[in-house]
């Protein structure tokens, strides 16, 4: 091994069955290198079921920022067949295993008991290493007094794994050791140091059998500096906490629940209440109600939930509520599609849902960072505004961990907007719905002397009492809506969207939310000097920035749009907004989020004549044939290798396309 096996990027990945920990094990792993000076990033794929399917979790380990994962896998660590060779238990195989993804040169690291599902990965470029994980777990419950139980404690399989990975790689164990120590908080003890060990003695016999052989090393980190490990549910969470966020509703739904769990857990050390409803009518419902109370009020919820809230869209918008924001934590769909799986299908619903003009305002983050100060500004738009504000996340950055510095809040100011003073009442009784310049009237707080008001669902006038004139109706239509304007003239240009990279270069990528990082990435990889390639990332989607951006994408010779979703939901926005068709559109629909190879393949594409839609997945560009002969690739190897399979679901008869 010499110093040209070092890479810019190392790509690590642990896959395994749902709750057998892989998630700890690569988040422990996570925070290891990060406390060595590492910039990381994680992405975890898992099924919608609660224990047993194939989960993947992959590190990107760098010495300069990373935002996306790329295909490429250099150590892949297993900690079951499926891992290897995919699913062929059952009747219509749900993926291949994730051997094709590794690095030439790369290793595998399994299990010895998985020994003979090794010769089903016909590869030759690619080393496996055999770990006797049974041994060795058998080795450390002898030291630790407890021989012959290792049926009982499988489940420290995961810190072995971790530990083999630790030693093959060549890094030290003992920032690992501290970090399993942590991830038992206030259990550590006993149960932290068996796992401590069990990991140390899968380290030394990887570091002793496979560390001289890996091709790859990690590359050199960069010196210390102060940053966090942080999820996307928590930068939300926190952006909330430091917002003021006086209530949170929701009700169950993933991925948005583990945002509401992280608040549960923290809401004894702020003035928050969340509350947990009886389903998304309510938990909308209440905080428009709690809105109206005074205090800064959040729900969160995924596709199918938003889809039960349009009715509390209408009721925030009509009697101006101040809020509340809604985060919206995109998945696949329709219906209940993929629950755990990435989408941007919910832009155009978030624009449009609910019955009639609702002024609202969407903003879509791009990455956790960005996820942190939007749900701060979202709370001061709700308020300043009077309206429903609408902050669009996705599963992606939702589950994604990653090395950040840590949030700026200095410079954060609470805005509550136009509040009531009685000792300006001229006219003695207090207009809820008043007219005034700008189109928003001051609110009361309950409590406040002269502050009680009327309003309710139907059309009404500056007093809140129903009615149907005509006058009354345009001018309060004009009032609500008008907001929007006053919206786009006041938030400023970099909130509302992004260039990143020169102005007026040859090729425009075009994305938004969770593209963001893969595109970036990219953009960096291809074009190292800007000269050829930039990226306009749309920012707040309504009101839409559209003559700011329009001039930006006129200067390109070629705009590619990415969207993650099948019908080119930003594409089509961008169109409508600003009259401009983007040259090519590049869609996944698949339930994983873009990789940066995917970016990097579509670009190249767009500029040697691609088609005007293009289809990734996997890293490629397909056609419509790619499911069915995959599909079909994969039947085949089940057949081949039947016989070492247990009794299955036969296949339809006569099943041969």
């Amino acid at each position: 091994m010499d110093e040209n096996s070092k890479l810019s990027s190392f790509s690590w990945m642990i896959g395994g069955p749902q709750g057998s920990g892989i998630n700890v094990s690569a988040e422990i792993f996570a925070k290891a290198l990060s406390r060595a000076g590492y910039y990381v990033f994680g992405q975890i794929e898992y099924h919608s079921n609660i224990k047993g399917k194939h989960s993947a979790y992959r590190l990107r380990i760098s010495g300069e920022p990373v935002h996306s994962h790329v295909e490429t896998v250099h150590l892949l660590s297993a900690l079951d067949e499926e891992t290897l060779v995919g699913d062929l238990y059952h009747e219509f195989p749900a993926h291949p295993g994730h051997a094709h993804e590794i690095a030439p040169n790369g290793a595998i690291l399994y299990a010895r008991e998985n020994q003979k599902y090794i010769e089903w990965i016909e590869r030759d470029d690619i080393q496996f290493w055999e770990m006797p994980y049974a041994e060795l777990l058998e080795q450390s419950l002898t030291e630790m007094g407890k021989p012959g139980q290792a049926r009982a404690y499988r489940i420290m399989n995961n810190s072995m794994v971790l530990g083999a990975s630790v030693g093959a790689l060549g890094f030290d164990f003992e920032p690992v050791a501290e970090a399993i120590r942590d991830s038992f908080g206030r259990k550590a003890g006993k149960v932290a140091e068996m796992n401590v060990l069990c990991a140390r003695h899968a380290c030394d016999y990887a570091r002793e059998h496979f560390a001289a052989k890996t091709a790859y090393r990690l590359p050199d980190a960069p010196p210390r500096r102060e940053q966090v490990m942080i999820k996307g549910t928590q930068a939300v969470g926190i952006g909330k906490l430091q917002a003021g966020c006086g209530i949170q509703t929701y009700y169950p739904i993933s991925p948005a629940t583990d945002e509401s769990v992280y608040l549960e857990e923290n809401q004894g050390d702020h003035n928050l209440v969340v509350l947990q409803t009886e389903d998304e009518v309510s938990a909308i419902d209440a905080a428009v109600m709690a809105a109206h109370g005074g205090v800064r009020a959040s729900t969160s919820t995924s596709g199918p939930g938003f889809a039960l809230m349009p009715e509390g869209l209408g009721f925030a918008a009509i009697t101006e509520a101040p809020g509340p924001v809604v985060v919206i934590y995109q998945r696949g769909g329709p219906s209940t599609g993929l629950p755990t799986r990435w989408e941007q299908g919910d832009l155009t619903f978030a624009l449009s849902a609910g019955q009639g003009d609702i002024p609202r305002i969407v903003i879509a983050s791009g990455d956790i960072e960005e996820s942190f100060y939007d749900t701060f500004d979202s709370f001061n738009y709700a308020d300043r505004y009077q309206l429903p504000v609408l902050l669009l996340v996705d599963k992606h950055l939702s589950s994604s961990y990653q090395t950040l510095p840590v949030f700026d809040t200095s410079r954060l100011v609470i805005d509550r907007g136009p509040v009531f003073d009685p000792s300006a009442n001229g006219h003695g009784e207090f207009f809820r719905h008043a007219f005034t310049p700008n189109g928003v009237s001051p609110r009361s707080v309950p409590g406040q002397p002269g502050g009680v008001f009327w309003t309710t669902t139907d059309e009404h006038d500056p007093r809140g009492h129903i009615t149907e004139s005509i006058a009354n109706r345009l001018a309060m239509m004009d009032k609500r809506m008008g907001k929007l304007t006053l919206a786009a003239r006041e938030i400023p240009a970099e909130k509302k969207f992004r260039l990143v990279g020169k102005a007026g270069t040859p090729v425009l990528a075009l994305g938004w939310g969770s593209t963001k990082g893969a595109i970036v990435d990219a953009l960096r990889r291809m074009d190292p000097e800007g000269n050829t390639y930039s990226f306009l990332q749309i920012r707040v989607m309504r009101p839409f920035p559209a003559e700011e951006v329009r001039p930006i994408l006129e200067r390109a010779d070629k705009v590619v749009c990415f969207d993650g979703n099948y019908s080119e939901q930003l594409a089509r926005l961008v169109q409508s907004e600003t009259g401009f068709q983007p040259h090519h559109r590049v869609v996944k629909y698949d339930g994983r989020p873009f990789s940066e190879d995917e970016i990097v393949t579509a670009l190249e594409a767009a500029v040697s004549g691609g088609s005007e839609r293009m289809v990734v997945t996997g890293g490629r560009i397909v056609g419509p044939e790619f499911a069915m002969v995959e599909f079909d690739r994969m039947v085949e190897l089940r057949r081949k290798h039947a016989k070492m399979l247990p009794p299955m679901v036969p296949l339809p008869p006569g099943y041969n396309r």
